[in-house]
């Protein structure tokens, strides 16, 4: 165990002023099919049914969906065991597609990089109520089971066991939301993998300032009229507003955000436009079960069954998990095979978003793949 820390108005106006960070951290926008540098790799889409999944809830959906994007192929040996799958998990909002952008694919998928298709099979699955697969806009509305981390994960679980035929991964790696599904993960099914880079987040319960502002969404949502109980016939476009301004505030990052829109004039342009983006994509019934999603959320009290390898990077800048708290340089103290690395700010980290931009972080990942058992 190794810590490591590199690092030495209006209300509306003000978060709106900041919205179209938030987007670009965590809603995903459809990436091309193929890499954008090299071409070389195709991704290709698939979807498995797992039947009669049982949700933590008690209940059980006949049929679930698990949209997933993969490249490269799998390797396996004299027994048919798969022996280089590498999984990428998104954050809250966004899908697995969301890697072949740029600032992660252009540095990470390609000849020679550190996760080359040609040699690693990448597994990019969306996550329950996410992209591709099942969620409540699909029809169910707020009839969908409330589902949380727990069940994300065995949706995760049955896809890469059942679906992919994987049982056995070198390396997870957790944004944000996936970050928290990489301890889930850990804890849950230990020998499954080798490796894990969570970044993003933290091993403990949903609370303080980061559920105030979660559990502000929610109600923002739940109590707008033209909400009506989750079946509305067109979305409550005041909820949405709202619920935006809060999801802006919590990705922002400050520094960056002065450079780009250094004028009252760019800001505002950048607002409107951005604004009008989001209303047009986000379902309100979806974006409010995401955010629930992590209401059971506490890997805390096991941690030290986590035999995985791991590497854990925050970033300084992150208002969702801010470094003051302490809570990583602690909890990581109960980690048998871990460190935790503080990236500090400079210009080009992105916030809560940090974990997306492989330039920050990549010799973190190689030196996690370099390691024996890894």
């Amino acid at each position: 165990m190794i810590v490591w820390l590199t690092m030495n108005v209006r209300r509306a106006k003000l978060l709106k002023f900041a919205r179209i960070w938030f987007i670009a951290l965590t809603i995903c926008v459809l990436a091309s099919a193929t890499l954008a540098q090299s071409g070389k790799y195709p991704a290709t889409e698939g979807d498995y049914v797992a039947h009669d999944f049982k949700f933590t809830d008690g209940t059980i959906l006949p049929e679930l969906r698990l949209h997933y994007t993969t490249l490269g192929t799998p390797h396996r040996d004299g027994k048919g065991h798969v022996t280089n799958a590498v999984m990428v998990l998104h954050g809250t909002g966004g899908d697995g597609k969301q890697f072949l952008r740029p600032q992660f694919a252009d540095l990470l998928l390609v000849p020679g990089g550190l996760l080359d298709p040609a040699k690693y099979f990448i597994i990019l699955p969306d996550g329950i109520g996410h992209g591709k697969s099942s969620k409540p806009s699909d029809g169910m509305h707020a009839s969908f089971p409330n589902y949380d981390y727990d069940d994300m994960v065995q949706g995760q679980y049955r896809l890469l066991t059942e679906g992919l035929h994987v049982d056995h991964v070198r390396l997870i790696i957790g944004t944000s939301m996936g970050c928290m599904h990489d301890f889930v993960w850990g804890e849950i099914h230990p020998d499954f993998m080798d490796a894990l880079m969570p970044m993003a987040c933290l091993p403990m319960p949903i609370a303080g300032r980061n559920r105030v502002w979660r559990d502000m969404l929610m109600q923002a949502i739940r109590l707008d009229p033209d909400w009506k109980g989750g079946n509305y016939t067109s979305e409550p476009v005041g909820a949405l507003r709202l619920a935006n301004d809060l999801l802006v505030l919590a990705g922002s990052a400050p520094l960056v955000m002065q450079k780009r829109f250094a004028t009252p004039d760019a800001a505002d342009a950048y607002v409107a436009e951005s604004e009008k983006h989001s209303l047009e994509s986000l379902d309100a019934n979806d974006l409010l079960y995401q955010v629930n999603a992590s209401r059971h959320y506490d890997p805390s009290a096991k941690l030290g069954l986590i035999k995985a390898r791991m590497i854990w990077i925050n970033s300084a800048d992150d208002f969702i998990n801010p470094p003051e708290l302490g809570i990583a340089e602690q909890e990581v103290r109960k980690l048998p095979n871990a460190e935790f690395h503080l990236l500090p700010i400079s210009d080009q980290t992105r916030g809560h978003g940090s974990h997306t931009w492989a330039v920050l972080w990549q010799d973190q990942l190689a030196r996690l793949l370099n390691t024996k058992g890894s």
